[in-house]
């Protein structure tokens, strides 16, 4: 355990921001080239091997499991999530897409409402209806009326919230390790049947990328997971949004995306949302939620 040291804890998820911003800037590239479901098998493969050090230092009995079911649950939901995601990330700009999946915490109120049971309190129904007024903003009704591309992306916040209820429920019972490892493995074996008729052999530096990909991905959570038993998750939830702010800039730099103002206004609104949110029910929001990326 370690004693709660706040800048630390910020400076981690600052780093785990950035990794994950780059990450979806490889995932938006790599996505000009290869097939949605290739991208997402790739993410979960690399994940799972990065994984195999650790389950070979526990053992092959650590992962004795008496609930595979929620296992399975835990990872359908996140794979769905990352289908999403990924293909949000390939059809808008970088920025809107991370923001629209980090909605997470304006759905989990609801989802663990009716799951566990758990109250939604006067404050943080009002940071859900904020955060849900900054979501409309992004999809401009009106404009492009909600376009297929914009509720996916919404979507992948909706399925990545349901992760994150089944795993608090797992973690009554098992480990965080053996939480990650079935996400893996579930992940992988999911995305890897379209590959039979969605395969297509990526080009020599293509293959750096995929693995870079795994690597920042993998690196980040690390950093992310550390950044939480370093402060409570209330405090240092919060600068998880910074990875907005990381995705805009990489955005602008390498594809000249520039959000305009109704964008910037409902990004200002979630982003407001998501802390209140996390500042109002955080002690109970689990680092692993990121694990759906």
């Amino acid at each position: 355990m370690h004693a709660d040291n706040l800048r630390r804890g910020a400076l981690l998820m600052l780093a785990s921001g950035l990794l994950f911003s780059a990450m979806g800037a490889l995932v938006k590239h790599m996505s000009a080239h290869l097939p949605n479901e290739m991208v997402v098998f790739f993410r979960s493969a690399m994940g799972l091997l990065a994984l195999l050090p650790w389950v070979l230092h526990r053992g092959v009995g650590h992962l004795k499991t008496k609930n595979l079911r929620g296992h399975l649950w835990r990872g359908l939901a996140g794979v769905a999530a990352m289908y999403c995601y990924f293909y949000a990330i390939a059809h808008l700009p970088l920025a809107e897409a991370v923001l629209l999946n980090y909605s997470t915490p304006l759905f989990v109120p609801f989802i663990a409402a009716a799951w566990l049971g758990e109250k939604i309190s006067r404050k943080l129904w009002a940071a859900i209806l904020t955060g849900f007024v900054g979501i409309v903003l992004i999809l401009k009704p009106g404009l492009d009326l909600f376009t297929p591309v914009s509720l996916i992306g919404v979507a992948s916040g909706l399925f990545a919230a349901l992760a994150m209820v089944s795993i608090r429920r797992l973690t009554h019972t098992e480990p965080t390790l053996r939480i990650v490892f079935y996400f893996s493995l579930v992940c992988t074996a999911v995305s890897a049947v379209p590959l039979a008729w969605r395969w297509q052999t990526p080009d020599p530096a293509l293959w750096t990328l995929l693995i870079l990909m795994g690597a920042l991905a993998s690196l980040a959570q690390l950093l992310l997971t550390r950044a939480y038993s370093h402060a409570p998750a209330a405090q240092v939830g919060p600068f998880t949004y910074a990875t907005v702010v990381f995705a805009a800039a990489i955005g602008w730099m390498f594809w000249g995306e520039i959000p305009d103002l109704l964008s910037f206004g409902g990004t200002a609104l979630v982003c407001l949302a998501g802390i209140m949110t996390i500042r109002f029910a955080g002690q109970r929001l689990l680092p692993e939620a990121r694990l759906a990326k």
